[in-house]
């Protein structure tokens, strides 16, 4: 009995002491070693758009001018469709337009600059900040989704580097804005499509930058 006490002691030890480390292992993420670059910080290679408002600087992707106003939306699409996946990227906006934007399902419209599909907004619109809002490019034309004002003003850094992420899988999108989730939408439309273009924005208007770097993905 003595030895079957001592046995069932070591067996509570065991399974109290494996149990949180099997949990920290399931929580490590995993991303970086399961992702792929979508851009490879010095060309273009894999996405097609208005080479005169794209270019590449110091690592990162520069959408939009400073020394002219941007006449109407711009994109720069990947040559691929992505249907469920994770999306890691880094934006800041430079300039006075301060308006841009991430879209993901997307497809061009012919004979038009402009985009249909989801976006994840960056940025200010309508007198309020819009940042890791899920806007409806140029389909519905509406948002989606969005956080409060007071979020968005307390997770953005004015004139830095914010870390944004989307995921999506089936009709469900996530967006988080420097580590905190701002959308969880789930589409109730079956026609609206699930797979297309991801695409970087700069919206029409004042001149601006946006920038955009570190750019991964993760299929799922």
């Amino acid at each position: 009995m003595k030895r079957l006490s001592i046995a069932a002691i070591g067996l509570v030890f065991v399974t109290q002491f494996a149990v949180p480390n099997a949990h920290a292992q399931d929580v490590k993420d995993d991303f970086p070693v399961y992702s792929l670059p979508l851009f490879d910080g010095k060309s273009l290679i894999g996405w097609e758009g208005n080479g005169y408002w794209f270019r590449v600087e110091d690592k990162a992707i520069v959408a939009g001018r400073l020394s002219e106003k941007i006449p109407h939306n711009e994109f720069l699409c990947t040559t691929r469709d992505y249907a469920d996946f994770e999306l890691r990227f880094e934006a800041k906006l430079v300039g006075e337009g301060q308006n841009a934007g991430v879209q993901f399902r997307s497809e061009r419209i012919a004979g038009n600059s402009e985009v249909s599909g989801y976006q994840a907004d960056i940025g200010t619109a309508w007198d309020r900040p819009v940042w890791g809002a899920l806007y409806d490019e140029s389909r519905r034309g509406k948002m989606l989704a969005e956080p409060g004002a007071e979020l968005g003003k307390r997770l953005v850094k004015p004139d830095q580097w914010n870390a944004m992420r989307v995921i999506c899988k089936g009709p469900r999108v996530q967006i988080f804005v420097n580590g905190e989730r701002t959308v969880d939408y789930t589409e109730m439309d079956d026609a609206i499509p699930q797979h297309g273009k991801i695409g970087l924005q700069i919206h029409s208007g004042k001149p601006t930058e946006a920038w955009y770097r570190n750019i991964r993905i993760r299929q799922l």
